[in-house]
């Protein structure tokens, strides 16, 4: 495998915000890219990263699988600069990581055999989608965060509503004029603490697109997909039950 990526900065950024949920993650390259889907220990949330063949300027990999520490790879990739080139190539029981810019930086790190089936996203039907600014979600979550540990996503007509109440309580509204709002009325209770890691990539693309509910099940996962360049960033989180504190 040889793969050489322009500008890493923003894959540096992804990896970290990925790192916040799994430690240990299996990269499968095939014809069409670079793709990882791993699914955090507690098996609340899973993430799944897609980064297409044409994003390299290089791109040699057969149908490999490339098992890795998120930490380490995190910790390298951080070293890269505006302007920075990165080189990724397995060699024996390594990944070398090549960094170009003034200097020329070679690390290696472990492969590392990573035991488990090959997870894939999940086929999801959601009966309502909401598309809106990454800030203005980012804001909403933390406005949440000070209030519960929890909070309510709610479609009503061509409302979107965000809604956390613990002693005290915080409901955030926007109009169609704020959020692309489609579908039906719907209700999904989700995680703060999640939604808190997820919104980490509202600050490197300027929207994000929510889908939840199901016509036929109270009880949905949430689905949260970013587009960072040429990256997709996909989270799907279970949904809290209301006995949950």
């Amino acid at each position: 495998m040889l793969l050489k990526l322009e500008h890493p900065k923003i894959l540096s950024e992804v990896i970290s915000i990925v790192s916040e949920l799994v430690s240990e993650v299996r990269f499968r390259f095939d014809d069409n890219g670079m793709n990882l889907v791993a699914v955090d220990p507690a098996t609340v949330a899973l993430t799944a990263l897609n980064i297409p063949k044409s994003a390299f300027s290089i791109y040699e990999a057969g149908n490999e699988m490339v098992g890795v520490n998120l930490e380490g790879l995190k910790s390298v990739l951080r070293r890269c600069r505006t302007g920075s080139s990165l080189i990724l190539k397995t060699e024996d029981n390594f990944l070398r990581v090549e960094i170009h810019d003034k200097i020329k930086r070679v690390f290696h790190l472990a492969l590392m055999d990573i035991e488990g089936e090959q997870r894939e996203i999940p086929q999801l039907e959601f009966s309502n989608e909401i598309e809106m600014s990454s800030l203005d979600f980012f804001e909403s979550v933390e406005d949440c965060k000070i209030m519960a540990d929890s909070c309510t996503f709610q479609k009503r007509e061509n409302k979107f509503i965000m809604e956390a109440a613990g002693l005290n309580s915080v409901k955030l509204e926007f109009s169609s004029d704020e959020a692309k709002i489609v579908g039906s009325d719907g209700d999904g209770r989700y995680s703060l603490e999640y939604l808190q890691k997820f919104t980490k990539a509202c600050k490197v693309t300027d929207r994000v697109k929510l889908s939840f509910v199901n016509a036929n099940e109270d009880t949905y996962p949430l689905k949260l997909e970013f587009v960072i360049g040429r990256i997709a960033l996909i989270f799907i989180l279970a949904p809290r039950q209301k006995t949950d504190n």
